[in-house]
């Protein structure tokens, strides 16, 4: 919760004290601990302050009911679909930057300037070092086959993740071939829906299933845990396609709300966050996708390999989860 004084204890205070320094107000759907390593350092290069609030669940209806009156000057999520969320619940303002054109490829900023990706992160494949042969995982569409029956591990089906990645199922193949391949992936399933990501490839380290989806920065951060790294070292990164495409890639994203209090402060801090010094933050400490040419990815991720990206347009993937949502609850994938 922003702290903030009313009118007229500021009159009491203006004259005693000096001017309180420059701030960005941040509603966060990320972990503040993801953001804060970049906040620390825009605050040091800049001396703005960045507030960050982290917001689980219901930003946009947050701030349709804050309306005018809300602190925050920018919102801050995990996927394309949340952010595109917030931009359809009319919150959020355009925002005209050479800068964030520079540095952000058109697919992966809004053609009317509500939202900009700051990095991206591929849905791959977990799979056992011990039990899956090189080759044998091949095609995100391929999950559904019974040769993986009892061996794969996931998180819930209704996590923000596999919602996309459901959601770019039916942008490329439509709502009825989606809803059978969801059907044959729970069909698959070794276990209960349980856990976040790291949760699957531990469980593929005991032996519980074979393979599992995951994004590709969890890998960088439990090879960065001396207690994870077992579990990372017991499998393998494996960049499936889509038959006919690439691999599914997702961003994390920053809109300027309506209200924004503190305009140009949140510009200049949408504009850094594309920059060299955040995106090479995003890079070492995260292990994302830079999305500016010349950001290196870290040394983990590059020792992972290329892929090619999939050309589905994230705005076809946000537009999708009504649908792979209701799916997901009609077949019970979590049940």
């Amino acid at each position: 919760m922003f702290l903030r004084l009313s009118t007229a204890a500021l009159a009491l205070v203006s004259t005693a004290l000096p001017v309180l320094a420059d701030e960005v107000n941040v509603y966060s759907h990320r972990q503040p601990e993801l953001i804060q390593p970049l906040a620390d350092a825009f605050t040091a290069e800049t001396g703005i302050d960045v507030n960050i609030a982290f917001v689980g669940k219901g930003m946009a209806e947050r701030l349709i009911a804050e309306g005018d009156r809300s602190p925050a000057d920018l919102v801050m999520t995990v996927d394309i679909a949340r952010l595109t969320e917030i931009v359809d619940a009319g919150v959020t303002q355009p925002v005209t930057s050479d800068v964030l054109n520079a540095n952000i490829p058109a697919a992966l900023r809004d053609v009317d300037n509500h939202w900009f990706g700051v990095t991206s992160r591929a849905r791959i494949v977990y799979a056992s070092k011990d039990r899956v042969a090189d080759g044998e995982v091949t095609t995100y569409e391929d999950l559904a086959s019974d040769k993986w029956n009892g061996r794969i591990c996931s998180r819930s089906g209704t996590s923000d993740y596999n919602i996309a990645l459901l959601g770019a199922v039916i942008a490329h193949h439509g709502e009825e071939a989606a809803k059978t391949w969801a059907e044959g992936v729970k069909a698959n399933l070794a276990r209960k829906p349980v856990g976040g990501d790291r949760d699957q490839v531990k469980a593929i380290w005991a032996g519980e299933c074979d393979i599992s989806i995951g994004n590709t920065y969890y890998m960088g951060k439990m090879m960065d845990d001396a207690e994870q790294q077992e579990w990372a070292n017991s499998v393998r990164i494996v960049f499936p396609t889509f038959e006919g495409g690439g691999t599914h890639l997702n961003v994390s994203g920053v809109a300027m709300t309506k209200s924004a209090p503190n305009k140009a402060q949140a510009l200049q801090f949408m504009e850094w966050l594309t920059g060299d010094d955040a995106q090479h933050i995003y890079a070492e400490t995260n292990h994302e996708f830079p999305v500016k040419d010349g950001v290196a990815r870290s040394e983990i991720v590059q020792s992972w390999g290329d892929f090619t990206a999939d050309s589905i347009n994230l705005t076809d993937v946000a537009k999708a989860r009504p649908a792979a949502l209701r799916i997901i609850e009609e077949i019970d994938f979590d049940g």
